[in-house]
C-alpha cells in the first residue's frame, strides 16, 4: 500500500537538517555547545573531536555542513585544522570560537578561510545565530568593533595581517615540537615521513634563529599555538 503523500510529507523531506561537527578539547564544552545546539529546529550534531587532527579526520570522513572549531587544541589548533578542512572541503564553512579577542587570531581566522569568529564568553547568546548565519553563506562576529576591524581590513588596499615568518606547514610542526610530540608522532598526525618532519625541525631552528627545543617552545606560546 502507497502512503500518500501531504503536504506535510514534501515540506518534512525539502527540508534537511544542518549539519554541524564540534571540536573542543574540554568535553564539558563539548558537551554544553552540543546542548544548546540540538535543541534548536533544524540542526543536527554528526560529530565531536576533541584535538584539532581528529577534527579534521571526523570532518572529511562526515562532510558536515558547518564545523565549530576551538581556537586552542591539542595536536593542531583550530586556525591550522580550518586551513586543512577548507583544503579537503571547500564547501563546508568554519566557525571559530576562541577565547581571544586579540585581533592576530582574527585575522589568522579569516586567511585560513573561517566565516565566523565567537568569543565563548558570548557563546550561550549568539552561538546558534552564529552558525545560521554562517551556514548560510554569511559571516558573523560578536561585536561591532571586531566587524569595523574586518571591514577596514577588507576595504583597505594592501593592508594585511601581522606578519607570520613561518609557513602554515612550519607552524603545525612547530605546534606539535612545543607539545612533546616526538618526529614519529608528528609524522603521522601530519603524514609526513620522519625525515621529513627533521628536516622541518632543522629549519624552523635557523629561521627563527633558535637553538633548542625550549626556544621552540616559548615561540610557540608567544604565537598563540600553544597555551603556557
Amino acid at each position: 500500500m502507497t502512503t500518500p503523500l501531504t503536504h506535510a510529507t514534501i515540506q518534512s523531506s525539502a527540508t534537511k537538517a544542518l549539519r554541524v561537527m564540534i571540536a573542543d578539547d574540554h568535553g564539558v564544552v563539548r558537551s554544553g555547545i552540543r546542548l544548546l545546539l540540538e535543541r534548536e529546529p533544524g540542526i543536527a550534531v554528526v560529530g565531536e573531536a576533541c584535538d584539532g587532527a581528529e577534527a579534521v579526520e571526523l570532518a572529511i570522513r562526515e562532510r558536515p555542513d558547518l564545523c565549530v572549531l576551538d581556537v586552542a587544541m591539542p595536536k593542531l589548533t583550530g586556525l591550522q585544522a580550518t586551513r586543512t578542512i577548507k583544503q579537503h572541503l571547500p564547501d563546508t564553512a568554519v566557525l571559530i570560537l576562541s577565547m581571544h579577542e586579540d585581533e592576530r587570531y582574527l585575522f589568522e581566522a579569516l586567511k585560513a578561510g573561517a566565516s565566523g569568529y565567537v568569543l565563548k564568553r558570548e557563546a550561550d547568546r549568539v552561538l546558534v545565530d552564529a552558525v545560521r548565519s554562517v551556514a548560510a553563506g554569511g559571516s558573523f562576529l560578536t561585536n561591532a568593533a571586531e566587524a569595523s576591524l574586518v571591514r577596514s581590513w577588507a576595504e583597505e588596499p594592501g593592508r594585511q595581517a601581522p606578519d607570520e615568518p613561518l609557513t602554515a606547514r612550519e607552524q603545525e610542526v612547530l605546534k606539535l615540537i612545543a607539545e612533546a610530540h616526538t618526529n614519529k608522532e608528528i609524522a603521522a598526525v601530519l603524514q609526513l615521513s620522519e625525515k621529513t618532519v627533521e628536516s622541518h625541525r632543522g629549519n624552523l631552528l635557523r629561521k627563527l634563529g633558535m637553538r633548542d627545543r625550549v626556544e621552540l617552545v616559548r615561540y610557540a606560546i608567544r604565537r598563540g599555538l600553544i597555551e603556557a
